[in-house]
């Protein structure tokens, strides 16, 4: 029988987000040079299976970059 980690331990874990999880970008190269940005692996693998045998050279992982948003503080 398998033992659970009780709530109160150390090894106990709650999801701590709902949020998205957003890590990367990709970058879809065609031989051609022209190039597409993805925010997400999902839509960037759809692409480039349904684009298989129309000159796609490669796929860069990138940083995601967080959009800086402008806060307004004080009055």
């Amino acid at each position: 029988m398998t033992k659970l980690i009780h709530p109160s331990s150390p090894e106990y874990f709650q999801q701590t987000s709902n949020d998205p999880y957003i890590r990367h970008d990709y970058k879809l190269f065609y031989e051609s040079g022209k190039t597409v940005i993805f925010d997400n692996y999902e839509d960037v693998q759809l692409r480039w299976f349904q684009s298989r045998g129309k000159f796609l050279s490669h796929i860069e992982v990138l940083d995601h970059k967080k959009s800086k948003s402008i806060t307004k503080k004080g009055f």
